[in-house]
C-alpha cells in the first residue's frame, strides 16, 4: 500500500494536510500584501489589515494603509480564488471527461472570454457602455453554448465534448488574431497580449467580492454531487447502474465550472495549467475522493497563485510579468510529465 493510500485511509490526514496549506496562503497573502516597489514590514500589513477591518485603531503611515489595503490586499485575495476556482475546475472536468490532461480551458471558455474582451478593446463593442470583464463574461458563455452545441449537450461522451472545445478554442482563437491584425494599433494589440497572459494588475474589492460568491457557490455545489463524481471516474455505464442520472449531473457541472471559470478570465485574463497541476498533486496526497479532493484542490489552487503572483513581480526588477507566464513555466514540465508516465508501454 502506498503511502497516498494509507493517508487516504485516516480521515484526520486531509484535514490537517488543508488546514497547514491554509496556514502557508494566509502568510503568503500577508507577504504579497508586504512585497513590491515599496516594501512594507509583515508587522505593519498585519495592522493595516485589522485597521482596514475595523478591529484596531493603530497609527501607521496613510500611505502604507492604503497601499495594503486598497492595492495589494484585494489582488492577493482575488488571486488566491482565482487558483481556487481554476484548481476546482480542473479536479471536475478530470472526472467529468476521464481525462488526465482535462484543465478548465479545454472547454473553450477561456478562448471565447479572449474574444469578447478583445471586441470590447479593440473594436469598441458597446461604445463605453460595455466594460472589459462584461465583455470577456460574455464572450466565455458563447463559448461555452458552443460546445454545448456541437457536442450534442449533456448527452454525448467525454472525447466528443473535447473534440467539441478544441473545435471552439480554434475558432475564436481565430477570431481573437483577425480582430487585433486587421483592427488593432500597436497599442491595443500590447494591452490585449497582456491581459491574454493574465494580470492581477487591476482588481480591486468589487473583484474579490463578486468572485468569493461564485468561487464558494461552485464549491459547495460540486461538494454537494460529490458521490457522483467519485462514481463518474469508473465511467457513464457505471455511475448510471450506480442511479447517477449521467446526463443532468455532466450538465450542470459543465455549466458550473463555466461560470466560474468565464468570471475568473473575464477578472484577470487567461490564466492556463492551475486547473492540471494543482489536483494532479493534490490526488496523490489526500486520494481520489471528491468530498476531500475538492476543498484540498482550492487550498492548494489559491496557494499557487498567490505565490505564482508574488514571483511574477519579483523575478524581474522594476517589472512585472503576466501570471499566465509563470504558471506556464511551472505546468510545462509537469505537463510533458504526465505525457511521459501515460505513454504507452512496450
Amino acid at each position: 500500500m502506498t503511502a497516498a493510500a494509507d493517508r487516504e485511509g485516516g480521515a484526520g490526514w486531509p484535514a490537517l494536510f488543508i488546514l497547514l496549506v491554509l496556514a502557508g496562503l494566509a502568510f503568503a497573502v500577508a507577504l504579497a500584501a508586504a512585497i513590491g516597489d515599496y516594501s512594507i514590514s509583515l508587522s505593519t500589513v498585519v495592522l493595516a489589515v485589522t485597521n482596514g477591518l475595523g478591529l484596531t485603531g493603530a497609527e501607521i503611515l496613510p500611505i502604507e494603509q492604503s497601499i495594503v489595503w486598497d492595492l495589494r490586499l484585494s489582488r492577493a485575495l482575488v488571486a488566491a480564488l482565482a487558483g481556487a476556482g481554476l484548481a476546482i475546475c480542473g479536479a471536475i472536468l478530470q472526472a467529468l471527461l476521464r481525462n488526465a490532461l482535462a484543465e478548465p480551458f479545454v472547454l473553450g471558455v477561456s478562448a471565447g472570454a479572449s474574444t469578447g474582451a478583445v471586441c470590447v478593446i479593440v473594436l469598441g463593442i458597446g461604445a463605453g457602455g460595455l466594460s472589459l470583464s462584461v465583455g470577456a463574461f460574455i464572450g466565455a458563455f458563447a463559448a461555452f453554448a458552443l460546445v454545448a452545441l456541437l457536442s450534442n449537450g449533456a448527452t454525448s461522451g467525454p472525447n466528443h465534448t473535447i473534440l467539441a472545445g478544441v473545435v471552439a478554442s480554434q475558432l475564436f482563437n481565430a477570431l481573437t488574431s483577425y480582430i487585433v491584425t486587421t483592427s488593432g494599433n500597436a497599442q491595443q494589440a500590447r494591452d490585449v497580449m497582456f491581459w491574454l497572459l493574465g494580470s492581477f494588475g487591476g482588481v480591486r474589492w468589487p473583484d474579490f467580492q463578486l468572485l468569493i460568491v461564485v468561487v464558494l457557490l461552485g464549491l459547495a455545489i460540486c461538494l454537494w454531487m460529490a458521490q457522483s463524481l467519485d462514481a463518474f471516474t469508473f465511467g457513464d455505464e457505471d455511475a448510471a447502474a450506480l442511479g447517477v442520472p449521467v446526463a443532468r449531473i455532466r450538465l450542470i457541472l459543465f455549466a458550473v465550472t463555466a461560470m466560474m471559470t468565464a468570471t475568473i478570465v473575464s477578472m484577470v485574463g487567461t490564466i492556463g495549467f492551475v486547473g492540471l497541476v494543482v489536483p494532479h498533486a493534490v490526488r496523490h496526497v489526500v486520494g481520489p475522493l471528491h468530498l476531500r479532493l475538492l476543498p484540498a484542490c482550492a487550498a492548494v489552487g489559491a496557494l499557487f497563485m498567490v505565490l505564482a503572483d508574488i514571483a511574477s513581480r519579483v523575478l524581474v526588477a522594476q517589472q512585472t510579468i503576466p501570471i499566465g507566464v509563470v504558471t506556464a513555466l511551472v505546468g510545462v514540465p509537469f505537463f510533458a510529465l504526465i505525457l511521459y508516465r501515460s505513454r504507452p508501454q512496450t
